[in-house]
């Protein structure tokens, strides 16, 4: 299990949902449903996932509001779209295939500390930190 994927699951899901994240991790088929499901996740924990306003939902805000908040050059990404999914990427790079992109996805930028989620359609872009 990658380190990034286990940290999100242990760090941002609601406590009730932590153990089903991991145990569908374990396996290709599990991670595959897990993925499936980011695009309408409603498992984020309230206290660590916090929206965006509208006015802050671009590529160049939300790499500025990550970098202040400490995110590095290179983030990994967990996504419902097989071109980016499993792969470190630049978080420039990340955010411009992921904001607005229609697919569920985590950027991950400092473990179980710091990232990016976005659900499908307009559900919800959220800035994770704890």
């Amino acid at each position: 299990m990658n380190p990034h994927e286990e940290q999100f699951a242990r760090s941002f899901v609601v406590p009730k949902k932590r153990d089903r994240y991991l145990t569908l991790l374990e396996s290709k088929r599990g991670r595959a449903k897990l993925l499936d499901g980011f695009n309408h996740c409603h498992d984020l924990d309230p206290r660590y996932a916090k929206l965006l306003p509208s006015n802050q939902q671009s590529a160049a805000s939300i790499e500025s509001l990550l970098r202040q908040k400490g995110a590095p050059d290179t983030c990994y990404v967990m996504s419902d779209n097989g071109g980016i999914d499993g792969r470190e990427m630049s978080l420039s790079d990340a955010l411009t295939e992921t904001v607005g992109m229609d697919a569920g996805t985590l950027i991950s930028c400092v473990p179980g500390k710091l990232g990016y989620f976005e659900s499908e359609g307009f559900e919800g872009r959220y800035i994770l930190e704890r």
